[in-house]
């Protein structure tokens, strides 16, 4: 009687606890985020600039202005571009997280949700290229600037079910791809629509289920074989181990051509991802299948080996990040084969994509939607994509983070090994690369003393700069 009330007492603290996350983090985003007009954006690797028709035109415009007063720019690109990115956050009401009483990760979940943007906008360069956009980007509107309730969040679910049903078309099996394929008739809509499902599918893939691969369930499972358990902080580094652990045990015929690969005490060692790149795919690994599980070719998987994701966890700095980093983030940021970076503040994880002068672009997990079944048909989307784009100051960075790359085979790797240890050059300030590229594997060196970029200790260059600090906002001066 003992252990049953026991229970009931953990399963109020729960609930209670629960409700007061809900309420904590259903603020909405501010639609307002705002560019300087006079300089260009950066955007995993794509560069975008604002400028305006008229030069009179008033010293700041929102980021939400009318095209009218875009004629010159790529505005239009640069939103399509970013809403196209998966966005992944808290979720809340979905089943029971491993050994915990937990339905929701409000509150301690942002890092692994930045780590699965990351790894999902891997998946999108290995399936859909860098230059793929969700036709549906454009037609999102910006969130909502009163905060968005659960029930609100419901209503909406609901309502966008309700509208993706449509009118009843033609007798048939209308749910397959390949019927639907066939009747688009011209085969660049055919190719669109290929990529929809493979869109579809992927997020499907960091659904919030028990049996979704690459989904929250799983990633906690793992976390519990390194310590963590759901509703403890995850680091950056330990993301990163949990991301290839997850990739490296997924199932899915069509994640069998990726695998990923963590650098070890800030080292890549280029015969460890070699050989990833080289390890035989399983037989009949290809494409993802769609959700009705179609199974169409891949044009942008390598046919004699696997692409390889590569997280590398690091530390700019001691205490905050070394100001004699923030252009080595940027070089990095301004590479289309990077995904992007996740760390953000102390103890508040975002998922940093690109940014513009000294101020970083991120997407933000730190808002609390309702569960989606991603295993129903035609499931709603729009929930796993954000209009709208955050800000924050380099100087407000954390210095534990992880950088990750795309590398679809050994010859891009090589490409991709010469070209970034350019930039892993130390300036005449800076004393130590972030990180560095070693010939050879790691079992060749002494690695007896890893220690995690979290806890590592680093001589860093003290700047005795004071730290300057902006608004929030996106603001177009």
């Amino acid at each position: 009687m003992e252990n049953k009330g026991s229970d009931e007492v953990e399963k109020l603290k729960t609930k209670l606890s629960s409700v007061w996350n809900n309420v904590k983090y259903s603020w909405a985003l501010k639609p307002k985020t705002s560019f300087s007009r006079n300089s260009p954006v950066l955007l995993l690797g794509k560069c975008y600039h604002f400028k305006v028709k008229d030069e009179e035109s008033p010293a700041e415009a929102s980021y939400e202005s009318s095209e009218e007063d875009f004629v010159m720019g790529n505005v239009e690109a640069f939103r399509k571009d970013f809403t196209s990115r998966v966005w992944l956050t808290y979720r809340e009401e979905f089943p029971p997280l491993p050994s915990s009483t937990l339905t929701s990760d409000c509150g301690w979940g942002c890092m692994l949700r930045a780590g699965q943007m990351m790894l999902a906008q891997g998946l999108a360069l290995h399936f859909l290229g860098r230059d793929w956009t969700w036709s549906g980007a454009l037609a999102l509107q910006p969130l909502d600037t009163e905060t968005w309730t659960t029930t609100a969040a419901k209503r909406l679910v609901a309502s966008l079910e309700a509208s993706l049903q449509g009118p009843p078309g033609p007798p048939g099996d209308r749910s397959s791809p390949v019927h639907q394929v066939r009747a688009q008739g011209a085969a660049e809509e055919a190719d669109a629509h290929l990529k929809e499902i493979y869109h579809r599918t992927l997020i499907s893939w960091f659904g919030d289920g028990p049996s979704d691969l690459l989904g929250l369930h799983r990633l906690v499972r793992l976390g519990l074989t390194m310590g963590r358990q759901a509703g403890d902080w995850y680091g950056p580094a330990v993301v990163a181990h949990i991301l290839k652990k997850a990739v490296e045990e997924a199932v899915d015929p069509g994640l069998a051509g990726v695998t990923a690969y963590v650098s070890q005490d800030c080292t890549v060692y280029s015969a460890d991802v070699i050989d990833s790149h080289r390890a035989p795919r399983p037989e009949g690994s290809g494409a993802p299948p769609s959700p009705q599980n179609d199974q169409p070719a891949s044009a942008s998987t390598p046919t004699d080996g696997r692409s390889v994701i590569i997280l590398v966890p690091v530390r700019l700095g001691g205490e905050k990040t070394n100001p004699d980093y923030f252009n080595f983030a940027k070089s990095i940021l301004s590479l289309e084969y990077c995904l992007g970076i996740i760390g953000g503040k102390p103890k508040q994880a975002c998922y940093f994509v690109g940014f513009q002068d000294d101020s970083l672009i991120y997407m933000d997990p730190h808002y609390c939607q309702s569960f989606v079944d991603v295993s129903a048909s035609d499931f709603p989307l729009q929930s796993y994509h954000c209009p709208s784009p955050k800000k924050m100051p380099f100087s407000k960075m954390d210095p534990s983070c992880t950088i990750g790359f795309y590398s679809r085979s050994v010859q891009d790797y090589e490409r991709i090994r010469r070209e970034v240890s350019k930039l892993l050059q130390p300036s005449a300030k800076e004393k130590y690369p972030a990180f560095t590229f070693i010939q050879g594997r790691g079992r060749d060196y002494d690695l007896s003393t890893f220690v995690t970029p979290e806890k590592r200790e680093w001589p860093f260059i003290r700047d005795p700069r004071k730290t300057v600090t902006t608004a929030g906002d996106f603001v177009l001066l």
